[in-house]
């Protein structure tokens, strides 16, 4: 009761100050002039004015964080300013901090920072491997990926000039049990690093190894960009197949399927039926035999496929081409050996051209009836035979004829068919962990085509093939509506961009009381790349910054950060999140393939005119190597960028990967022997490259250097 009473006489006593402060306001409004006339009031005299107004003097804390004011009090209770950014050395001041008591047992990989960033702004899990302090506070984080750099580079008294990267045993363990020193970061002091690297450990404490995306059973490098880029989904989200969203901004590009046509080389490296239009002129294309039992179309040359111009009625996307969807069904005739009983080929409109159920020679020993939809009932009265097949799709396919269809090379080894026009779906919508992992049909369709498709499967409707041929039809149509760019970067998860947006929290400190305990308000973002961002993963940022140089996007993250002064592109007081990529040392060390891009088209390495030859070889004379002026100039960058940071700003520079040159040797090596190998006639003796279990041990150490790359995080 007692408690009660207090109250309400605090109540009344409130009550009573506002009614005096409403009441009287023209004599308090003298007294503070007359106070600021005179000299400055008293301790008391400050208290009184304060009971009388309604106000009151922050706590010392915020005396000393704010650097003192007033609160306005309202039902008894103080309103509170949004807080001011931090000083360094306030309290509250974020971090990002390494113990030695961290849950750290391997290497950190290129999603674990994708990971802390998507704790710091959105919805992610709190890491195990640092300790990250005061999270509200952080007002930006700045993530900028760095191909070149490498380990072995950050320690003092290396020549640059005749550096040419780690080797396998710097960059990879001996083997064993795993090693704190291999996995744990690497303390930076700047008096043993390299003169050009000494700015990295005014930003920086560690050197952190980080693990680039892989697979060491196939022996494949992922690309790091869909590691950092694509955020898993939660849980909520995890149950069935999102269809795909297009990026804000997104524009179609309409593209003729002849662009979509597999090379002879991919042909070959995937397991194709060699064709011997595929070969070069020569002996091996002069003695080339079919295997028994083999056809292949009637295509003397790859150039006859071509159709002139003049044909080809404008806009069209088949470029004048017979287009054929094919899909097969097949039945068990021997162990691990499958025969073919069902063929369906859909032209480019959807009309049925062919769809026969065929006899194997062998006696089938299992129908697959759950996948194939094939019965013994079915196939009894049937006396069609794959030769009677064979002659037909020779008589129906020629040199401007297009199949396409999923993972067709299975089809065409049941045919006992070589034909050198290929579109394959499992090839144009890639997996994300590369191959030899294929995406499913059923789940293509349920993402690009929001369409539910072998219903059967498992049961003993079994697959269709017809309508397995129209989605592969389909597919490849919206492909050639939509563009190369489209489908090509998605994965199964969410664009990290998308994420931020749709999770980004907020807290109190930078969003007001009304984001207490966090809000997901959204947060803002940029992607700075090289070539048109538009036409990427970065799309789906708030801003895309496209540059053609290492100083745009120097200057490209500033001014995501800053923002601009109209506010028109980059909102005012810049972005929350910028993540951005620097290319000019990848270039220079080789880890750029230039043969992949042509130099002047967007998004390629940067050309080098006769001016930039000249330069190299005078550079060769000087002093300092090409490498050194390179790591000189990027760490001067990278320094202003972080000294134009905000306070309360994580940055994080990454490699994405370490070095992949040898590794993208071996496996050119390994695609020329296997195509050679598959050529029918070739002598295994007699191959321009051999391939032995000595060549695979040294890939895999190849691929070990590759996937070890390197990182640094700090807070501005």
């Amino acid at each position: 009761m007692s408690r009660k009473k207090n109250k309400s006489k605090g109540q009344r006593g409130v009550a009573a100050a506002l009614a005096t402060f409403q009441g009287d306001s023209m004599a308090i409004d003298s007294e503070v002039t007359s106070v600021q006339d005179s000299t400055a009031p008293t301790d008391g005299e400050l208290a009184s004015i304060t009971i009388s107004a309604g106000l009151k003097r922050p706590c010392p804390e915020d005396d000393h964080e704010d650097g003192g004011g007033w609160q306005t009090i309202e039902n008894g209770r103080p309103v509170k300013k949004l807080k001011k950014i931090p000083g360094q050395e306030s309290k509250r001041y974020p971090g990002i901090h390494f113990s030695t008591q961290a849950r750290l047992f391997s290497k950190i990989n290129v999603s674990s920072l994708r990971d802390l960033i998507l704790y710091i702004f959105a919805d992610g899990p709190a890491p195990q491997w640092v300790s990250v302090k005061h999270r509200p506070e952080f007002r930006k984080i700045v993530a900028i990926m760095v191909p070149g750099l490498d380990e072995a580079m950050f320690k003092n008294g290396l020549d640059f000039s005749a550096y040419t990267g780690p080797t396998p045993d710097q960059a990879i363990s001996g083997g064993g049990a795993p090693d704190p020193d291999e996995y744990y970061p690497r303390e930076l002091k700047k008096e043993l690093l390299p003169e050009v690297l000494q700015p990295f450990a005014d930003m920086f404490p560690h050197l952190w190894p980080v693990k680039a995306p892989g697979d060491d059973k196939y022996g494949k490098l992922h690309s790091p960009m869909p590691a950092m880029l694509t955020a898993p989904l939660p849980k909520s989200k995890g149950t069935g197949v999102q269809p795909v969203s297009e990026p804000h901004g997104w524009k179609n590009q309409r593209t003729r399927i002849t662009e979509f046509l597999a090379t002879s080389e991919e042909l070959m490296e995937h397991g194709f039926p060699v064709h011997p239009a595929m070969l070069n002129s020569g002996e091996k294309r002069d003695k080339f035999k079919d295997p028994e039992g083999w056809v292949h179309t009637r295509v003397e040359n790859l150039e006859d496929g071509k159709v002139p111009e003049g044909e080809v009625q404008q806009g069209s996307v088949t470029a004048g081409r017979e287009v054929y969807a094919l899909d097969c069904e097949m039945c068990m005739t021997g162990e691990a050996e499958y025969s073919l009983t069902r063929i369906s080929l859909v032209s480019w409109d959807g009309s049925v051209v062919l769809d026969e159920l065929v006899k194997p020679d062998k006696p089938i020993i299992d129908y697959v009836t759950r996948f194939s939809g094939i019965t013994k009932e079915m196939i009894d009265p049937v006396n069609t035979t794959l030769k009677d097949i064979q002659a037909r799709l020779l008589d129906i396919l020629g040199p401007r004829s297009i199949l396409l269809g999923h993972s067709l090379d299975s089809d065409l080894k049941a045919l006992k068919l070589a034909h050198p026009f290929i579109v394959d779906t499992s090839l144009l919508f890639p997996h994300p962990r590369g191959l030899p992992l294929k995406q499913s049909l059923k789940y293509l369709a349920q993402k690009f085509l929001n369409r539910e498709v072998q219903k059967g499967g498992g049961t003993n409707a079994g697959h269709d093939s017809i309508e397995d041929a129209k989605t592969c039809l389909d597919l490849v149509k919206r492909k050639c509506e939509k563009g190369k760019a489209w489908g090509a970067g998605e994965s199964q998860g969410e664009n990290l961009f998308k994420r931020l947006a749709r999770a980004g929290t907020a807290y109190r400190s930078t969003a007001g009381p009304e984001a207490t305990g966090g809000a997901p308000v959204g947060k803002s973002s940029a992607a700075v790349d090289w070539g048109d961002v538009s036409r990427s993963a970065g799309n789906a940022a708030t801003v895309t910054i496209s540059c053609k140089s290492d100083a745009e996007v120097e200057a490209g993250i500033l001014r995501a950060v800053k923002g601009d002064p109209d506010g028109l592109e980059v909102p005012g007081g810049g972005v929350d999140f910028v993540w951005a990529r620097m290319r000019e040392l990848e270039a220079l060390r080789g880890w750029w393939n230039r043969n992949k891009l042509v130099p002047e088209d967007a998004g390629g390495p940067p050309a080098l005119t006769d001016g930039d030859k000249k330069e190299e070889e005078e550079e060769q004379e000087d002093a300092a190597s090409p490498l050194e002026t390179c790591l000189k100039t990027l760490g001067e960058r990278l320094k202003r960028i972080y000294d134009n940071l905000p306070p309360c700003t994580a940055f994080i520079v990454y490699t994405g990967t370490g070095d992949p040159r040898e590794m993208s040797r071996l496996q050119a090596m390994q695609a020329q022997f296997k195509k050679e190998y598959n050529t029918p006639g070739s002598k295994w003796d007699q191959l321009s490259v051999q391939w032995t279990d000595r060549e695979d041990q040294a890939l895999r150490r190849a691929l070990k250097v590759a996937r070890s790359g390197i990182g640094f995080i700090g807070v501005k």
